[in-house]
């Protein structure tokens, strides 16, 4: 078992880069792929150069994966599978804020700070993902980064009310055991970077089980052609929902092709969460909070496409931002000029959004790695080969 805190979530990032399984994955001789990798080629549209949300230009992501103990649950001390992922939409949000909307497809979970964002049409402080009963201190902890950043805020300056997101981790993870303080939210937001972001059990997506599978953090995006408009789309997801039968990939019904469903996969009891999921939309195409609201609803298509039918007891939020404008904070003028794209011309964001939904969510199974927990609860990863297979010779 390893201590220390930073060295778990280190070793831990270190080993998702390399291929190698992280402290608590189970040993399994498969490499992970992504989707296209596997030449699963969703949709029409071409993918950013990083197939992530990260190709929305100012776009960071950070996370912090926490890993430690095995064996038998002690509620409050481990083991520990669980961590947190952050989106930060562009530097000082706080003063360019960046028109936002959201939608709820079924309500069974929680994102805080979604009143505000309905109210407002806008979005002024990063995003993150977490484990459920972790919502106050990882709130706490962007609460934190913000201060210290603009330490007006609550004194001369406004209050913050920030947007905090959850699946729940239970079947892996101590939940009770609220892991994730707010040092780790702010070592996440302060490490948020461009470019590459790691997917499958890391961050948020640590202790993640989506359609019988081991699931978690995945991402895609979709670059438009200039003739419409050379827009950059990004998602990102924690996919925690989804019973194995639905799986859909590439419209293969992979989740009836398979195995037999394992123990953790198979159904709960009552009172225990059906899972959630949670989808994050980026784009720099310039639209205000309505037509937001519009592309998040189109997120859930995305996720359909994937066998999801919202069941009750799931939780499925989406939310999308753009870059495309700036909404000053406490203008002195009385007005200001923004850009908007007209509704007329959306509809190729809104066939990009639902691709890289449904691409980050296949992204998020086929990248995570199997992960034993608490109690010796075993999630196991997607057979890479087994799904070669069932993509080939769907008929068998």
């Amino acid at each position: 078992m390893i201590s220390s805190r930073n060295t778990i979530a280190t070793l831990a990032c270190v080993a998702t880069l390399c291929g190698c399984l992280p402290a608590g994955a189970a040993d399994s001789p498969e490499p992970r792929q992504r989707v296209r990798d596997l030449g699963i080629v969703i949709g029409q549209y071409s993918t950013g150069e990083q197939n992530a949300i990260t190709d929305v230009p100012g776009v960071k992501v950070g996370q912090a994966t926490l890993i430690s103990g095995d064996g038998p649950l002690k509620p409050g001390h481990g083991p520990v599978r669980t961590g947190v992922t952050v989106v930060v939409p562009r530097d000082d949000v706080w003063h360019k804020k960046v028109p936002a909307g959201s939608f709820v497809l079924n309500g069974t979970g929680e994102m805080t700070g979604l009143a505000w964002v309905s109210e407002s049409g806008f979005l002024e402080y990063p995003i993150a993902l977490t484990n459920t009963l972790n919502i106050p201190r990882v709130a706490n902890g962007v609460m934190n980064w913000m201060i210290a950043r603009y330490p007006e805020i609550g004194i001369t300056d406004d209050t913050l009310t920030p947007v905090v997101a959850e699946c729940d981790d239970g079947r892996l993870n101590d939940i009770q055991g609220r892991h994730v303080s707010e040092a780790d939210v702010v070592r996440a937001l302060d490490s948020a970077s461009s470019g590459a972001v790691q997917e499958g059990s890391v961050g948020a997506g640590t202790g993640m089980v989506s359609y019988g599978f081991k699931g978690g953090i995945g991402t895609s995006s979709r670059r438009l052609p200039e003739t419409e408009g050379g827009y950059t789309i990004g998602v990102l997801v924690n996919a925690n929902h989804g019973r194995r039968p639905e799986l859909v990939v590439g419209g293969v019904p992979v989740g009836r092709l398979y195995e037999a469903v394992p123990p953790v996969a198979q159904a709960l009891s009552p009172g225990q969460s059906e899972g959630s999921i949670i989808v994050i939309i980026a784009t720099d195409a310039p639209l205000d909070g309505r037509q937001l609201t519009r592309l998040s609803k189109r997120a859930a298509l995305g996720l359909a496409r994937t066998g999801s039918t919202a069941r009750h007891g799931s939780g499925d939020f989406m939310l999308a931002f753009s870059t495309g404008n700036i909404i000053p904070h406490y203008p002195n003028d009385r007005t200001y000029t923004l850009t908007q794209l007209a509704d007329t011309h959306m509809n190729p964001l809104i066939t990009a959004t639902v691709e890289a939904t449904e691409e980050a969510i296949l992204n998020a199974l086929t990248m995570a790695s199997t992960v034993v927990g608490r109690d010796g609860h075993r999630a196991e990863a997607i057979s890479i080969t087994r799904l070669r297979t069932l993509l080939d010779h769907p008929a068998r």
